[in-house]
């Protein structure tokens, strides 16, 4: 939080206290919502006009309160690269987890100070909304503003206040909604966690009143993504955007699956099964929830991952105690503040059992006590503690094949409908049901190549086990060859969900529940081949998989252009630079011009160091210079024939320019044409490279 995205773990952090507070009774979870709350009336108290506000911003060379940004677009200067406005930080991203958070410590933590602190802070932001015109609306829309429509959208349902549903509308960006609302997935290339929060909001929205154009676009964008967008652990995204739809064989990398991603994602899903119970939907969420969710934090350290790797001998990159606050750190910390949040439903006639985690319910239609050691059980056991007179409905998964309910010890016969078993009943005190959810092994293709497979049992997807992450890990991805993937797999311990591939090649692999391997690493999904292929393509499978780990070990560092985090991890500056994306890659196009530039910082080891471009390879005849610490390195004009692939270039740096230091300061600037950007990395030259200059 001493950074300028200073807020986003707050807001989180607030409504996570807010969760556990409601669910817990803990008076002392509560007194810190109260302290927190206390301190932010302080900061708007000294203001004076509603602003609440983290973010700091560079002016002259000088780092000044990040209240000058919103000013300046008050008055109509508004400038963005995506994810900055004027040179701040995504400040409306992190705005909105602050309302968001103020709200539900009025609502779910009962501090009745957050009240008047969130209208205080939401007028302040209103009145320069209210005072944009539509284009200016969309200029500023360009930025990444997480849920603001949703946090308004709260507001008005809070207060009754048509302002703020006013305000909530008006936060619409079209060029992202209008296709969505058509039906039209234009996804490819957007930065995916910019986009799930818009839906969110327009899901409340909806539900406030009843705009139909809304609810569509909110439901078309979650089952697009959850059909067609979406990995077998249920997260989303190659470094941090999507791709084309239904093409993932070629995106399982250590930068898949960004965390806030599933987050937004399980709440889009509540919403959608809130306008009309459909036990799918609860299969997908809980995919997220057990194989996502579980894995992101790590319960010895209390640390959590931004990225969730699902390549071969990937492990997870864990934040720290006192660095690294991403934004999954703070919507980690919601995450784990919400595993009790949809376990029951309940409408006027039924309740519905969603999840399956011991718990305790106890409300104004009834009580009942839930005992289970799901997933590693597959028995989930209901007590009812007080009479009710309901439809008990309980999720029958996609993937149980055979269920079974028994009530008070009898098998029973049930009504199967929108997924769910309904026993329709008088309950009374003491009675028992239990249902028993039989698991089975099951291979998961990717949709664009049938011979990448993963695996699950049950709702637990597996992963082979690769050793310790603190190893070294030299060896090939392993592979299946010969007997079906399906065949292949043979059971260990099933209750463990554990499983063996002897005829995996190079070697055998144990396969174990994914989840939670927090200090392993781990293959997820496996090429697989008959016995004729794996004999015509072994050589060239070894040889792919050995060039890719070669240039792994040479990289000291890379930065791929136009995501947010690294981005901003490389002190990346620039001044005309828009977001672009290319084939399911993330860039930056510098437009056409003399003097448009970005500049980053690379680490550097001692040594010979290369400087490695990624082009596409029909971006030719482009004129720009590329500097290292002020000096020219090279004058590129990209004279070559075009080509429909990736197109990586090395650039020999000069051994004295890199002498002595950790790392250097790379600009790429126009000399008269545009020029795109997709991933630059700093390597180490092989043997004789750094010879040349």
């Amino acid at each position: 939080e001493a950074r300028g995205i200073a807020g986003h773990t707050l807001g989180h952090y607030l409504s996570a206290c807010s969760l556990m507070h409601a669910q817990t009774g803990d008076e002392a979870v509560r007194d810190r919502i109260a302290y927190i709350v206390d301190d932010l009336a302080r900061c708007q108290k000294a203001h004076g006009d509603g602003y609440i506000g983290g973010t700091t911003v560079e002016r002259d060379g000088k780092e000044v309160d990040g209240k000058i940004v919103f000013e300046e677009v008050r008055r109509g200067d508004i400038r963005t690269g995506g994810f900055d406005v004027n040179g701040g930080w995504v400040p409306l991203y992190t705005w909105h987890k602050v309302h968001a958070g103020l709200i539900d410590a009025y609502q779910t933590g009962k501090v009745e100070q957050a009240l008047p602190v969130m209208l205080g802070m939401a007028g302040y932001l209103a009145t320069i909304f209210e005072g944009l015109s539509d284009a200016q609306m969309q200029t500023l829309l360009k930025a990444e503003y997480g849920g603001l429509n949703e946090s308004y959208a709260n507001t008005y349902a809070l207060t009754g206040n048509p302002r703020w549903l006013r305000v909530a509308q008006k936060i619409y960006d079209h060029r992202v909604l209008d296709p969505l609302a058509a039906q039209r997935d234009q996804l490819a290339g957007l930065h995916a966690n910019t986009q799930i929060p818009k839906l969110i909001g327009l899901a409340r929205i909806y539900e406030l009143n009843g705009n139909a154009y809304d609810q569509t676009a909110a439901r078309f964008f979650r089952d697009t993504v959850a059909r067609h967008h979406s990995y077998v652990i249920g997260g989303n995204s190659q470094a941090e955007h999507f791709g084309p739809p239904d093409q993932l064989s070629d995106s399982i990398t250590e930068r898949t699956c960004e965390h806030c991603n599933s987050y937004n994602m399980m709440k889009l899903t509540r919403h959608q099964f809130g306008w009309a119970p459909d036990a799918a939907l609860f299969d997908f969420y809980e995919r997220m929830h057990l194989n996502h969710t579980l894995a992101s934090q790590n319960p010895e350290t209390g640390m959590f991952a931004y990225f969730m790797p699902l390549s071969a001998g990937a492990r997870r990159t864990w934040s720290t105690p006192d660095d690294s606050f991403w934004c999954c750190v703070g919507s980690g910390m919601e995450a784990h503040a919400k595993h009790g949040d949809s376990i029951y439903w309940h409408d006027a006639d039924t309740l519905y059992v969603n999840l399956f985690i011991p718990s305790t319910l106890d409300w104004e239609g009834g009580a009942v006590e839930m005992a289970t050691d799901y997933p590693f059980a597959d028995t989930v056991a209901l007590t009812v503690k007080r009479p009710m007179a309901r439809t008990l409905a309980l999720r029958l998964p996609g993937w149980s094949k055979s269920p079974t309910v028994r009530v008070n010890g009898e098998a029973v016969r049930f009504e199967r409908r929108e997924g769910y078993a309904r026993l329709r009943r008088d309950w009374r005190a003491g009675d028992r049901v239990e249902l028993t959810l039989p698991m089975t092994l099951a291979v998961e293709p990717t949709p664009d190549d049938p011979d990448i497979v993963a695996y699950t049992h049950g709702p637990v997807v597996l992963a082979a086990d690769l050793g310790p992450a603190s190893a070294e890990w030299n060896s090939l991805p392993p592979a299946l060859v010969g007997a079906s993937p399906r065949d292949a797999a043979q059971p260990v311990d099933a209750a463990a969900h554990r499983f063996r591939i002897a005829g995996a090649k190079p070697d055998a692999v144990t396969l174990v529940p994914f989840f939670n391997q927090y200090d392993r690493r781990t293959a997820v999904y496996f090429p697989s081949f008959t016995q004729s292929r794996w004999d015509r393509e072994e050589a060239s499978f070894i040889a792919a998989q050995r060039a890719q780990q070669a240039l792994k070990k040479r990289t000291v560092d890379e930065i791929d252009i136009g995501e947010q985090q690294p981005e901003r991890d490389h002190h990346f500056e620039m001044n005309h630079a828009d977001l672009q994306s290319w084939a399911g890659r993330s860039g930056r196009l510098l437009p056409w011009g003399t003097g448009n530039y970005v500049a980053f910082d690379l680490a550097v080891r001692p040594g010979p160091m290369v400087l490695n471009v990624l082009y596409w390879g029909e971006d030719v005849d482009k004129h720009f210079a590329i500097e290292i610490d002020g000096k020219q390195l090279v004058d590129e004009r990209r004279p070559v024939a075009p080509l429909k692939q990736w197109t990586p270039k090395d650039y020999p740096i000069p051994p004295e320019w890199t002498a002595g230091k950790d790392r250097v300061r790379v600009r790429v600037e126009t000399r008269g044409t545009d020029i795109r950007l997709y991933e630059v990395r700093m390597l180490e030259a092989k043997p004789g490279e750094g010879d040349r200059t």
